[in-house]
């Protein structure tokens, strides 16, 4: 046997991985929240192939990006409250409840006569939706140690990347089939079975009743009204208002007065929304940042891909959804594959810092697009951007996960995902403006007035309406849609390699093999796991504070570490 000086990988002896019963039933949770997820990502992308068509039908592309923006507002601003009542109240009835306000979201949408309703729609959606995600990423930190949970978490990413080639696709084929509003009514059935599969294979840790939570309702009014604030001046600057306009400057003193009395109140509270204790630690300050930015660079980017390429390579919407598979496709291999590395070897910093590096070189691939670029090379580049993104998404909350003990995992997963999704509605939001201010100018100046009027209502441009316009008129547009998306994509090339070099501070701290609950060891109700059961060997964040821990390797290769005394 040999002694290294290599970081210490913490072996697994829990009854989760020894105890076949116990490990059906864990998958059985697992399946039932797999429903829910799949539930909320569908949500995220099935627009994505719609929308043109959408906005063209109902008269509103100047108001596209809300379409997006407003789900993604109300979810933003919903994470941190479902996280934190979670952790205090339990998480089956806020899960069951937040569902049905999604189904309802789904309902108005469906039923929406204009653009307001069926923005309107999609905010309800997004108040809803934004306990979805959360809550199920916090129900698995309950039944399974952060060493095994690598593999859960490389399965939800592969949610992701499912929903993101589902989504466009079926989004793509109800807008040439049986019309866009099935993209809500479909959430009615897929939301019952959620519901179902929650109230009858959800059995967590029980909560303690007896004691009242405190709620931080004013944190949560004054989260909310920052965020929109910062959502609004992204998405007006510059656009609909100038940059020196009173209601920019005033919604942007808004942002300032609202963060400042958000700190003030939140260092007062009892139970802060937020505590202000996180920001102490640095791997959650860190991957935080990092997962800001992965936002912007994410949703940024791709939420106006299909767009794109119906406009630009003249496909239909069913059409760009099976170009989004190559990026999805690798997003699914290197997100199960990263989860799977991480379970069995316990090294997880190297993969999104590999990935950062990978999505950057992604986003430069596409800033270099024109409208004559062989499809295929398209693909090839959504594929490098699909690959960096798989290894680090998942991997940033687990290492958030793993930094707290369970009875703060809620709070702390999700505040990671709440700055994760304001770089997502940042992103979003600039990106469409940027993307609609300079289409509105390209097409103002380079078609001719004849032209112009020829084409009619800009606002009303759809694919369809394009792909039959002359050759001389549909290149002029084709151009314009081109020179105002592929710029952007150079613009946050920097801003990953910024997260990139952030991530290399991480510190490799061992992953959990139990599940810490703080001040007790808690038995999972139903099935029959419990807390820090057979813990022998085993290491959590917390040991790597008092021990000095060795990694010893035998001539097999199988990795077990030596705990000295404090």
């Amino acid at each position: 046997m040999t002694t290294t000086n290599e970081p210490p990988v913490a072996t697994t002896h829990t009854s989760t991985a020894s105890d076949p019963a116990a490990k059906r039933s864990i998958l059985l949770l697992f399946a039932g929240l797999m429903v829910t997820m799949l539930l909320s990502a569908l949500d995220q992308t099935i627009f994505s192939t719609a929308l043109p068509t959408i906005v063209g039908e109902l008269d509103g592309v100047n108001h596209m990006l809300w379409v997006t923006t407003a789900y993604i507002l109300a979810a933003t601003i919903m994470m941190p409250v479902y996280g934190k009542l979670g952790d205090l109240i339990g998480r089956k009835g806020l899960f069951v409840g937040a569902i049905s306000i999604f189904m309802i979201g789904s309902v108005v949408g469906g039923l929406a006569p204009d653009m307001t309703w069926l923005i309107v729609g999609r905010a309800v959606q997004g108040l809803g939706g934004g306990g979805l995600m959360i809550l199920s990423q916090a129900i698995i930190a309950d039944v399974v140690p952060a060493r095994e949970r690598g593999r859960y978490m490389g399965a939800i990413g592969g949610v992701f990347a499912l929903a993101s080639v589902a989504g466009p696709l079926l989004g793509g084929w109800f807008t040439e089939s049986i019309g866009w509003r099935w993209a809500f009514w479909m959430n009615l059935p897929l939301g019952a079975l959620a519901i179902l599969a929650a109230i009858t294979l959800l059995k967590l840790p029980k909560h303690d009743n007896t004691r009242k939570p405190t709620i931080d309702i004013a944190g949560m009014i004054l989260l909310a009204i920052t965020s929109t604030a910062i959502v609004l001046v992204t998405t007006w600057g510059g656009t609909q208002y100038d940059w020196d306009s009173l209601i920019i400057i005033g919604l942007i003193a808004l942002a300032v007065v609202g963060g400042f009395s958000f700190v003030m109140v939140e260092r007062a509270a009892p139970e802060p929304i937020m505590p202000l204790h996180m920001f102490k630690e640095r791997n959650f300050v860190l991957t935080t940042t990092s997962g800001l930015i992965t936002g912007i660079a994410m949703f940024g980017a791709l939420a106006y891909m299909p767009t794109y390429l119906q406009m630009v390579t003249g496909v239909n919407a069913t059409q760009a959804g099976l170009l989004m598979i190559p990026m999805m496709g690798a997003l699914l291999v290197s997100s199960v594959t990263a989860g799977q590395l991480v379970s069995r070897t316990g090294r997880y910093k190297w993969l999104p810092l590999t990935g950062s590096f990978i999505v950057a070189i992604g986003l430069a691939l596409l800033s270099t697009m024109t409208p004559d670029l062989p499809i295929w090379v398209l693909c090839s580049y959504l594929a490098v951007m699909g690959l960096g993104l798989g290894m680090s998404m998942q991997i940033l909350v687990l290492i958030v996960q793993n930094t707290f003990p369970n009875s703060q995992v809620g709070t702390a997963t999700s505040s990671n995902n709440y700055f994760r999704q304001i770089g997502a509605s940042i992103g979003t939001a600039v990106v469409g403006s940027l993307f609609v201010a300079r289409l509105t100018e390209l097409l103002g100046t380079r078609l001719p007035a004849a032209a112009a009027s020829a084409t009619g209502d800009t606002n009303s441009l759809t694919p369809a309406a394009v792909r039959d316009l002359p050759d001389a008129i549909r290149e002029i547009i084709v151009g314009a849609y081109n020179d105002s998306l592929t710029p952007v994509f150079l613009y946050m090339v920097p801003l990953v390699l910024v997260s990139a070099v952030l991530l290399m501070f991480i510190k490799e701290v061992p992953l959990a093999t139990t599940i810490d609950r703080g001040d007790k060891s808690e038995t999972l109700d139903g099935l029959g796991v419990e807390d820090g059961t057979d813990t022998e060997g085993a290491t959590t964040a917390a040991d790597a504070e008092s021990h000095e821990l060795i990694t010893v390797s035998d001539q097999t290769g199988a990795t077990s570490i030596i705990r000295s005394q404090p």
